[in-house]
Parts: C-alpha cells; structure tokens; sequence
C-alpha cells in the first residue's frame, strides 16, 4: 500500500451528484479497492495512473484548515446571498470518491476533525451532512454526530455472508462488523 501525504487547493467541492450539493474527500484513493467502485477514474487525476485501485492512498494533510475557510464561504452565500430556497439546505456529502472512514482515518482523523468543524460552524443548522462509508470505525465519532442536527449516514453492506462480501470488497471490514455498526448507530439515535 502506497500511502503518502499532499496538500489540497479545495476540499469542498460543487456536486452534480443527486442529494448533493457539495462533496467532501480527505483522502485521495481507497484501501478497500472494492473491485465495483466507480471511483477508479480519478487515478487520472491524481497521479496514480500505473497503481491499481485499492493500492494507494493520498492523505490530504491540510483538508480541515481547507474546509474551515471553505465552510465560512459557504456560510455566506446561505446567510447573505440567499442561494438556496428557503426551507432546503445544502447537503454536505462526505465520501463520494474514497471512504472517509477507511485505516488512515484512525491515525489522521480528517473526517473528524472536518465533522468538529461543522459542530461549532454558526450553519451547522443551515446545512445536511451525508457519510457514506463501509468502515465500522464511523462509530467512533458518535459523540460528534449528536453535535450535528442535520446528518445521515450510510454504510454499504453489499452481502450478509461475509465470505461473499470479502470477494468483492477484499480490502473492506467484514460486513458483520458494518451491521453491527448500524445497530450501534441506531442504539444512539442517528
């Protein structure tokens, strides 16, 4: 596994996907190289063009001082410019193209140290956070979520039967232990 730390010129990132306005990726690549990931394609983009997916990951070391300044402007256009209809709130989407939860996380804590962020933003009511993840260490930030009205999570579980999962998604936790993540999760109220 090839792992290495860049700085990112932007974090926050206008979506085209539905129920996303924004999109949010500390880390460039994936561990878990699920062999059905869509996300492949920005080996283009980020210089991993001869390494196979799920054998690199970039750790964007600068993400939280990125977003805490990219969050303020994002403010402004909610509180000032009036951007979005009232009522909607955009939504904030966290792992479009790499897992936020995935090994690296445990010792960089980007996706947390972004989610503590939105827990003290002045917008934290303004806007809707979606995780989507297959790691059951997002349990880890559930002191954090109940900080943050608006939020949703996802973890994929793509089989029950772990050895069906594990050809898939060879690199990933066990399914097992993504249920028992959302059973956690659900205990807690999120």
């Amino acid at each position: 596994m090839k792992i290495s730390k860049k700085e990112a010129k932007s974090v926050l990132t206008s979506s085209k996907l539905p129920g996303s306005d924004y999109v949010v990726n500390p880390y460039s690549g994936c561990a878990f190289g699920c062999v059905y990931c869509y996300a492949d394609f920005t080996r283009k983009f980020t210089g991993h063009m001869n390494d196979k997916w799920g054998e690199y990951v970039d750790i964007k070391a600068n993400t939280p001082e990125i977003f805490e300044k990219e969050l303020e402007k994002l403010s402004k256009k909610i509180v000032k410019k009036n951007e979005f209809k009232k009522g909607d709130k955009p939504v904030i989407f966290f792992g479009s193209v790499t897992d936020p939860y995935q090994g690296v996380e445990a010792k960089y804590q980007l996706t947390r140290k972004c989610l503590e962020i939105v827990s003290r933003s002045s917008v934290r009511d303004d806007i809707e956070i979606s995780l989507l993840t297959k790691s059951p260490l997002v349990t880890r930030d559930i002191d954090i979520f109940k900080k943050i009205p608006n939020l949703g999570i996802g973890i994929t579980v793509t089989s029950t039967d772990d050895e069906v999962s594990k050809m898939f998604e060879s690199n990933a936790p066990p399914s097992s232990l993504r249920i028992k993540a959302l059973k956690e999760l659900n205990r807690e109220r999120i």
